[in-house]
């Protein structure tokens, strides 16, 4: 808060990103019959929950220039070392082409509009998701796809829970190949626990159908790059009463028998390869294709062609968030967003070079691993015989390995380190220098005879048969009309004309709208330390980012009153679920396992009992008055009620309706009386910055939408995150992960892919 008007400085932040001038100031001051700020503070605020002292952080705030704050920033980047990373496991380097990044990616046009719920000024970006549903649809062989989720790991939990629905599923198990990519297991299994849904981990060749499972999850290619025809696993999946899922590679699809046309059900993945900065992990857009007939399953959103008043064909959200919102409890998905902003890059990407421009990248990229593969043959390495696209495992003794994989990092470059093998995994923008860099390490000595040059004219790409693709894809004229940049910029430029930005006005709609993107904030995330950067890279390789991270964590929690930050989850919803999870993990390890009842406001978002319903939780609606808040002996009849049963309540404050609860710490007293915990929404965290800390006045755990308080952009909704704060007692059950260890001792499992 600025309540004092003489700042002069004119290279200040503050001035020249907060709207109203002194003078504006004075006059909204006058209009309220107030004298100051502090006064309309104090007239809005609750003085119970008014913080005793001022927030301690580090001094940065209205002294620091741009430049400075661009300069700490170029030297956190320079603590990153960017080597060329094989790793691989649903991550891939790629080239972002120019003209997208710079009228897309860096386009406030494009990065700053809300959630395209009024489709009337949104028409741009809904044709984009269009072109992202068409491609992913095309590429996986589905019916119908989604206009983007968050993550692969997290497509893969969403189509658990859809196979759930559509089959019934209750009483029988789900199986998941042990060659998926660990995250993805990881998440899958996290997910599941709390809804009862026991996970089965084994090799998908040997799975016998003796168990009743509802559903299957399969890695096409697996995660060690083998390929496999899943066409009579799937055959049996379905004889058994399950469906089938399919985790599949974008770019090989370009080249690989579709999995719809193995009679998959459901198919997800990741796009990030298609053009999106690996920026340590993300964000980057997830997808989800899938039968006509399930589209009312769907998670997420679908853009579907309408018509308007007077006959003129328009886009519109056909199917939303809304339809699992409405059911509440009963939902099977609590996505409230997409990652929209990256969704329209990986369409992009696919316009820009068209079905003959991804069917070359994917053939280069699979000509490369076939150079390496024979090359690494020459050399004596014994490789397996299964297809591959564009990632080997080499068998090498651990003492080999560890020796290979520091000769690779004294070279900068990073392989995918297990157990008796070596993993690699090329992408697009591979060499031909790289193979030979390759070979040079496994060769003894690191004296190669192995010439990737020659070796390459000679290599078979051919894929068997019953894999290789014959169906085409990207038919549709949009992917094959914009070959020139000029006409492909001008494309970009019509598609965002038709939109309402901040670039154009004000967007009076939502919290999501009420803060910046700031061009200094914006600038450094294309920068290639943060944006090359692999999520998995040896942590050495990554200070500058830890760096960033624990400054956030320790301001995020100075803001809120918290003593611990988890900046894992990568949207509201997730923070939700995520602090929920906490929150039951918390009752399980004191023996009070029979805590599930959540107490929820009948004003809620509908995310709310969405998320309660997902972390295994029975919803008790509590009533409101007639302005939105609390009725609190409505309150504490539940809660008392429910006194050996409850876990929690979910509360948002302000309230939905914009409004400081003067009870707010009495809301908190009742619950915890009864034995539980107080999760609260922070969506609506920026009117409480500086002002109030939920973890003064009794709340336990609370999400924070950085889309909306801070300055990550909103996308046109998404990208977001939604981090948690927790007290103490609950910091021990932070979310871990299953490649970067990380979170509390006692951690709830992984809610991100990175």
């Amino acid at each position: 808060m600025i309540d004092s008007l003489s700042i002069r400085s004119t290279d200040s932040f503050v001035l020249r990103h907060i709207g109203p001038r002194p003078a504006e100031i004075r006059e909204m001051l006058e209009f309220l019959k107030l004298d100051s700020l502090a006064e309309l503070i104090d007239q809005t605020i609750p003085a119970g929950i008014r913080p005793k002292s001022k927030l301690s952080l580090p001094a940065c705030g209205s002294g620091r220039t741009e430049g400075e704050a661009l300069a700490d920033l170029r030297a956190l980047a320079a603590r990153n070392q960017v080597f060329k990373s094989f790793i691989g496991m649903g991550y891939s380097d790629c080239f972002t082409p120019p003209v997208l990044q710079r009228n897309l990616l860096e386009n406030p046009g494009w990065y700053t509009p809300y959630t395209p719920y009024q489709s009337e000024i949104s028409q741009g970006r809904l044709e984009a998701l269009l072109n992202f549903q068409t491609m992913v649809a095309d590429l996986t062989g589905m019916e119908i796809a989604n206009a983007s989720l968050l993550d692969e790991g997290t497509a893969a939990a969403e189509a658990m829970s859809m196979c759930l629905a559509i089959s019934g599923g209750e009483g029988r198990a789900f199986f998941v190949s042990e060659r998926c990519h660990p995250t993805t297991i990881a998440i899958v299994e996290a997910r599941a626990e709390p809804r009862g849904i026991e996970v089965i981990v084994g090799d998908h060749r040997g799975f016998s159908f003796d168990r009743p499972i509802f559903g299957a999850l399969l890695q096409y290619p697996a995660t060690d790059g083998a390929i496999y025809d899943y066409t009579d696993f799937i055959e049996k999946a379905h004889h058994a009463g399950a469906l089938a899922v399919v985790a599949a590679d974008i770019l090989a699809l370009a080249l690989l028998k579709p999995p719809g046309e193995m009679d998959a059900d459901i198919v997800v993945g990741n796009t990030q390869r298609f053009g999106v900065p690996l920026g340590y992990g993300g964000p980057h857009a997830a997808y989800l294709a899938t039968r006509d007939r399930f589209r009312r399953q769907i998670p997420g959103r679908i853009v579907g062609v309408s018509r308007d008043t007077d006959g003129r064909p328009g886009l519109r959200l056909a199917l939303q968030t809304r339809e699992q919102h409405i059911r509440r409890d009963r939902a099977t998905s609590n996505i409230c967003t997409a990652q929209v902003l990256l969704a329209v890059v990986a369409s992009m990407y696919a316009v820009y070079h068209g079905p003959e421009g991804i069917r070359e990248i994917a053939e280069r990229t699979h000509r490369n691993a076939a150079t390496l593969c024979a090359g690494l043959r020459r050399l004596g390495h014994q490789l397996g015989q299964d297809p591959f696209f564009d990632t080997l495992t080499i068998p090498v003794t651990n003492d080999r390995r560890d020796e290979i994989a520091a000769r690779a990092r004294a070279k900068q470059m990073n392989l995918r380190v297990l157990d008796g093998a070596l993993g690699i995994s090329l992408d697009e923008t591979s060499t031909i220098q790289d193979l030979d860099d390759l070979l040079q390490l496994f060769a003894p000595g690191g004296a190669s005879s192995a010439d990737a040059a020659k070796l390459e004219k000679g290599v078979d790409t051919a894929f068997p048969a019953n894999l290789a693709r014959k169906s085409g894809f990207l038919t549709h004229p949009v992917f094959s009309r914009y070959r020139s940049e000029t006409e492909f910029m001008r494309y970009l430029n019509r598609l965002r004309e038709k939109d309402v930005s901040l670039a154009n006005s004000m967007i009076p709609l939502g919290s999501c709208t009420m803060k910046l993107n700031a061009a200094v904030e914006m600038a450094p995330v294309t920068w290639p330390e943060f944006g090359r950067m692999h999520p998995f890279a040896p942590l050495d390789q990554a200070e500058g980012y830890h760096e960033l991270r624990r400054r956030l964590e320790t301001m995020l929690a100075e803001i809120t009153g918290f003593d611990a930050v988890s900046l894992q989850p990568n949207a509201g919803s997730q923070g939700e679920y995520a602090g929920l999870l906490v929150i039951r993990k918390f009752h399980h390890d004191r023996g009070e396992q029979q805590r599930n009842v959540c107490l929820i406001p009948e004003s809620a978002h509908g995310t709310n009992p969405a998320s309660a319903a997902m972390a295994g939780m029975k919803i008790v609606v509590i009533v409101c008055d007639e302005h939105g808040n609390i009725d609190v002996e409505d309150l504490r009849q539940r809660a008392e009620e429910h006194r050996n049963t409850l876990a929690a309540l979910m509360v948002t404050y302000p309230s939905t309706h914009g409004v400081f609860e003067e009870r707010i710490t009495e809301i908190c007293d009742i619950v915890h009386r009864c034995g539980g915990q107080v999760y609260m929404d922070g969506a609506n965290m920026n009117a409480q910055v500086g002002i109030c800390r939920p973890g003064d006045f009794g709340a336990d755990v609370c999400h924070l939408n950085l889309h909306k308080t801070f300055c990550i952009p909103h996308g046109g909704g998404g990208p977001g995150m939604g981090p948690i704060g927790v007290q103490a007692h609950l910091a021990p059950y932070l979310p871990t992960h299953a490649v970067i260890p990380t979170g509390g001792d006692r951690a709830i499992g992984e809610i991100a892919s990175a």
